[in-house]
C-alpha cells in the first residue's frame, strides 16, 4: 500500500458525517458507494446532499457542472458486495466497539487484503476495533470533524498493529482532499477529545464551587479569543454529549483524576437540562446566553505612588496603560523590575497578575491585606475593554474592594469579579490545556506541531497550546499548576514530565 490516490470508496453509514466524508470524497474525483444498515437512508443522504449542493449553485458559490459531477460519482448501494471493488473503507456507523468490529469482520471477507479499513470513531480504541482481525495492519483511524466538508482537520490515528505504510497513504490521502491531517496514536480521546477536556472541567470545577456564574466564567474565556465559552460550548454540543465523553475518558485511562467527570453536569444530565437540544442547560433557548449588567466603576483615587512591577509583554502592557491613566495629572509610574511579581502597587496596595495563588494567601504570605488577584490577559495592550477576572483578598479594607475594580478598568479592561479561586479562570484553563497537551507527547500521541494543529483546526482554538507556551513559558506554566495542586491536593493537577524536563517545543 502506497497510494490511495483515485481509489474507489465505500462509506458505511449515510448520517451527517458519512454523507459529509462521501461529498469530500466525491468533490476529490473518487467513486464513491454509500451504504447504510436502513433501506433506502443511502439514497435520501445522496438526495438531500444534492439539494444543499443545489443551494450553493444558486448562490453563486459552485458550478452547476461541479455539482452534477460530484454527484454522478456517489452511488447509493444496498449492499457490502455491491462495494467489493473498494479499496478504501471508511466507517461512520454506530459509536460502539462491537458494531464496529462485526463490520470490519464481514468487509475482510468481501474486499481485497490490501483494501484499507477506515474507522470515523471519535473515542475507540483502533487497536480493540482491530483485535481478531485476519489483518489488523489495515486498520487505522481516520477521524474526520463536523461538519466534514467545512472542518480542515483529521485525525490519522494509528493502533498498535497499523501498518506505517497504511497510515502514512491516509494522511497524504487526507492532504489530497484539502485536509489537514494530524498522525495520533490511539490512547483515549486521540488529540481533540483528550486535550480539551481541562476547557470544559475547570470551568465545571468552577461552577461547583460558586465561584462565578457560567455567563462570567463564559466571557472571560471569549476575552482570550475562545469563539465559545466552556459553558454555551457545552450547551451546544449537548451535556449528555459531552458528559459521556468526559467518562469514556476517565474510565479509559483508569479513573485517573485528571479527567474526573463533573457532579454538576451530571446532575444537569440527570434532569433533563442538555442544552440547546432540550431548550435548557446552563442557559435557556432560544435566548441563549444573556448579557452581563452594564458595570459601574469608580474612578481611581488619587495616589500618591503608583508603581508597575515585573518583566515581559504584559507588565510592559500595563506601564504604558498605567501612563495613559496618569497622564492627566501629569505623572506616570514607575517601574520595578526584580520585585519577583508582575502587575500595580497603588501606595500600599497590591493588583497582582496571578500565579496560581489566591490573593489571601499573597495577603498572608506578604503582610499586604489590600491585595488583589487578575487573571492572564491575552489581548495587549489591554485598551480594549476586554472581560477579565478578578478577586480581592477577603480581608481587604472596603476602599481596596471598589479601588481595585476600578485601576482594572482605567487601565483598559472590564473587570468581573470572582471568588478568590486559584489560578482565576483563564490562567488555570490555559495551564492545564498545555499540561494536558504535554502529557501527550510525552506518551506519544502526538508532536507539538500536530497538537497546534489539532486543537486550532478541530476546535478553533485561537492558539496551540504549544504556542501559548512559548509566548508564558514553562515556568510560568508550572507555577499555576504547582499552585492549583497545593490549593486542591491530589493527582488533578500534577505537573507533566515533558514541562519540568524543559524539552523545547518542535
Amino acid at each position: 500500500m502506497t497510494t490511495l490516490t483515485n481509489a474507489p470508496l465505500l462509506i458505511v453509514g449515510a448520517g451527517i458525517m458519512g454523507a459529509g466524508i462521501a461529498q469530500v470524497a466525491a468533490q476529490a474525483g473518487h467513486s464513491v458507494h454509500l451504504y447504510d444498515l436502513r433501506a433506502g437512508a443511502a439514497a435520501e443522504a445522496k438526495a438531500r446532499l444534492g439539494a444543499t449542493l443545489d443551494g450553493l449553485v444558486a448562490k453563486g458559490k459552485l458550478a452547476a457542472e461541479a455539482v452534477q459531477a460530484t454527484l454522478a460519482r456517489i452511488e447509493p448501494v444496498a449492499t457490502l458486495q455491491a462495494a467489493s471493488s473498494a479499496r478504501l473503507v471508511v466507517e461512520a456507523i454506530v459509536e460502539q466497539l462491537d458494531a464496529k468490529r462485526s463490520l470490519f469482520r464481514q468487509l475482510e471477507e468481501l474486499l481485497d487484503a490490501d483494501a484499507v479499513l477506515a474507522t470515523n470513531t471519535s473515542s475507540i480504541s483502533v487497536t480493540a476495533i482491530a483485535g481478531g482481525l485476519q489483518h489488523p495492519a489495515r486498520v487505522v483511524g481516520m477521524h474526520f470533524f463536523n461538519p466534514v466538508p467545512l472542518m480542515k482537520l483529521v485525525e490519522v490515528v494509528s493502533g498498535l498493529q497499523t501498518a506505517p505504510a497504511v497510515a502514512q497513504a491516509v494522511f497524504e490521502l487526507a492532504q489530497a482532499w484539502g485536509k489537514v491531517p494530524v498522525h495520533a496514536k490511539s490512547t483515549p480521546g486521540f488529540i481533540v477529545n483528550r486535550i480539551a477536556r481541562p476547557y470544559y472541567g475547570e470551568t465545571l470545577a468552577l461552577l461547583q464551587e460558586q465561584a462565578a456564574p457560567p455567563p462570567v466564567l463564559d466571557a472571560c474565556l471569549k476575552a482570550a479569543g475562545f469563539r465559545m465559552g466552556p459553558c454555551e460550548l457545552m450547551d451546544l454540543v449537548g451535556h449528555d454529549t459531552n458528559f459521556a465523553v468526559t467518562a469514556s475518558v476517565f474510565a479509559a485511562n483508569f479513573n485517573d483524576k485528571r479527567y474526573v467527570p463533573s457532579l454538576e453536569q451530571r446532575e444537569m444530565v440527570d434532569g433533563g437540562l442538555l442544552g440547546r437540544k432540550s431548550g435548557r442547560g446552563f442557559y435557556t433557548y432560544p435566548a441563549g446566553v444573556p448579557a452581563l449588567p452594564v458595570p459601574v466603576f469608580e474612578a481611581p483615587a488619587t495616589a500618591r505612588e503608583v508603581a508597575v512591577h515585573g518583566t515581559g509583554a504584559i507588565a510592559d502592557a500595563l506601564e504604558q496603560a498605567a501612563a495613559k491613566a496618569l497622564a492627566a495629572q501629569g505623572w506616570g509610574p514607575s517601574r520595578i523590575r526584580d520585585s519577583g511579581w508582575t502587575g500595580l502597587q497603588v501606595d500600599g496596595a497590591r493588583l497582582v497578575l496571578t500565579d496560581g495563588t489566591p490573593a489571601c494567601e499573597i495577603a498572608a504570605r506578604t503582610g499586604c491585606a489590600d491585595t488583589a488577584v487578575f487573571d492572564r490577559p491575552m489581548l495587549l495592550p489591554a485598551a480594549t475593554g476586554q472581560a477579565l477576572a478578578y478577586a480581592v483578598n477577603a480581608g481587604a479594607t472596603a476602599a481596596w474592594k471598589a479601588q481595585a475594580p476600578a485601576w482594572l478598568h482605567a487601565l483598559g479592561f472590564t473587570p468581573l469579579p470572582l471568588a478568590d479561586a486559584p489560578g482565576l479562570v483563564v490562567a488555570r484553563t490555559l495551564a492545564m490545556l498545555v499540561n494536558e497537551a504535554a502529557d501527550a507527547v510525552l506518551q506519544g500521541v502526538c508532536s507539538p506541531a500536530g497538537a497546534d494543529a489539532a486543537m486550532k483546526l478541530g476546535v478553533n482554538y485561537p492558539a496551540g497550546p504549544f504556542e501559548w507556551l512559548r509566548s508564558w513559558g514553562a515556568a510560568g506554566v508550572i507555577g499555576v499548576l504547582e499552585a492549583l495542586d497545593a490549593a486542591y491536593r491530589g493527582e488533578r493537577y500534577r505537573v507533566s514530565p515533558w514541562l519540568r524536563r524543559g524539552t523545547a517545543p518542535t
